[in-house]
């Protein structure tokens, strides 16, 4: 079998990886030629090939260089592999491609999944954070085994066969300029063949460890407990169980907007969040009352949160995002509801609940004021309602809808984008509405600030918070 590796190595910085992933490939028992793309000039072995040179002037577009030279030589291998110089592919993760490209779909690919492995030998899968989750309805079954879909696409890597990459080349949306849409440049360089040319990546959830491929730099696992294999088997054993009795519970809501990049997205893991330091995440269950006996989480992803509030003796139910990470927060033991919005508020018919936590939701949902109405209906004489929402009044946003910033020309049209416009003022009304009585609204400026609050703290923290706390009581 012949083989075609190009690998993506910009500057000097992840040397040392790149060494052991070259030593593993040339141990291979294939005729394998390999290509490091780089931005400088590199000394290698006489059979590594060395391009140099960036397909535009932005420095992250090296990953795009694999596309022509994969493009050009397309019939000249049997297999092609890009990854970044960081990504351990071995001989046994081709074995499993290519025994899984026979049983799959003409239109699927076999995908990985990346691992590290902290200091006590817990294996984490880092591609799972955010908003990105498994896709409860996209099970299947091949020839005995059962792939699934993850939305994070994005693994640093991808294997096409000739044929995959003949096709792809065709479609139209593989040689193509470096562009950035759901991912940035690098990501989109490693998932075009999946968001551009008519693919769709399906990982094999029956023999995951054949296809988690080693991320040598060994740091993202770090305030991702949520990642770890532990965790990560309750929503693999959902998966399989629903291939089994081929049913499932649907989902909540559509948790990624589409606009900002996973910026206002809802977090499956709250109350963790990659895009800010761990530390300074907000999390509304501090807000909750010393005298609540019982809690509804509408939202409610891998259940941290509400665990605490479990361990503190507290009866919380969750309204899940969906069925597949509703199994997270049930092993916690958090009493768990599934289905969607009409679906969840029919289950809890007659129930009551000294407190109601909507972290993260309303901006995302078609009808906010209608959930809210809703679920309030559930609330005790007295309870209180918490609501955490990005503040999207914030000064920043305004500007670029001013300035028609392309990225934002929908912002707000919830048909378009997804998204509604929340600020102090739409979930005051919205809670008015319900016959509710605001105590108070919390401005936090932890979260999205990015550099404009490290250089001017007093304009964020004073006029222009980037996320809001709202609490109000039942009249």
């Amino acid at each position: 079998m012949k083989v075609l590796v190009v690998i993506a190595n910009f500057g000097r910085a992840n040397q040392a990886y790149l060494l052991r992933v070259l030593h593993e490939y040339r141990g291979m028992p294939y005729d394998l030629d390999i290509v490091v793309t780089s931005d400088i000039a590199k000394d290698f072995e006489p059979d590594i090939k060395v391009i140099v040179g960036l397909p535009n002037a932005q420095s992250w577009s090296l990953p795009f260089a694999h596309k022509k030279i994969m493009a050009d030589r397309h019939k000249d291998y049997d297999l092609f592999i890009y990854s970044e110089d960081d990504i351990l592919i071995t001989k046994e993760h081709i074995e499993s491609f290519l025994k899984a490209t026979e049983i799959l779909g003409q239109d699927e690919i076999a995908g990985f999944l990346r691992f590290e492995t902290d200091e006590f030998g817990e294996v984490h899968y880092i591609d799972a954070h955010s908003h990105y989750h498994w896709i409860p309805g996209s099970v299947r079954l091949r020839d005995n085994q059962t792939f699934g879909f993850f939305t994070n696409e994005h693994a640093g890597m991808y294997m096409l066969t000739r044929e995959q990459l003949r096709k792809a080349i065709e479609s139209g949306g593989f040689l193509v300029e470096p562009h950035q849409e759901t991912y940035h440049l690098p990501e989109t360089a490693a998932t075009d063949p999946y968001t551009q040319c008519g693919f769709k990546k399906m990982i094999c959830l029956s023999r995951l460890e054949d296809f988690s491929v080693a991320h040598l730099p060994n740091k993202k696992h770090g305030g991702r407990p949520y990642s770890a294999k532990s965790e990560f088997r309750h929503q693999i054993e959902t998966l399989l169980e629903i291939q089994k009795n081929g049913h499932w519970k649907g989902k909540l809501f559509e948790a990624n907007p589409r606009v900002g990049q996973g910026k206002w997205s809802k977090s499956y893991y709250e109350p963790f969040d990659p895009f800010s330091d761990p530390q300074a995440i907000l999390d509304i269950t501090p807000h909750v009352p010393l005298t609540a006996r019982s809690v509804l989480s509408i939202g409610c992803g891998w259940g941290a949160a509400e665990a605490e509030l479990v361990r503190n003796g507290i009866r919380v139910v969750g309204v899940a995002i969906d069925s597949v990470i509703a199994a997270c927060a049930a092993a916690k033991g958090i009493e768990v509801v599934c289905g969607d919005f009409s679906g969840a508020r029919q289950k809890l018919e007659g129930e009551s609940f000294d407190c109601i936590l909507l972290s993260y939701v309303l901006h995302l949902v078609p009808e906010p004021a209608q959930v809210l109405s809703s679920f309030a209906e559930l609330l005790s004489p007295g309870g209180t309602i918490i609501i955490s929402a990005p503040n999207l009044s914030w000064p920043v946003i305004l500007w670029k809808r001013m300035s028609r910033d392309q990225k934002y020309q929908h912002f707000g049209k919830y048909e378009q984008s997804g998204i509604h416009l929340t600020d102090k003022r739409s979930i005051s009304r919205w809670l008015q509405n319900c016959g509710l009585k605001i105590d108070k609204t919390v401005p936090i400026s932890a979260r999205r600030a990015g550099s404009a609050l490290r250089f001017w703290p007093w304009v964020g923290s004073k006029f222009a918070p980037t996320d809001l706390i709202a609490i109000a009581t039942r009249r």
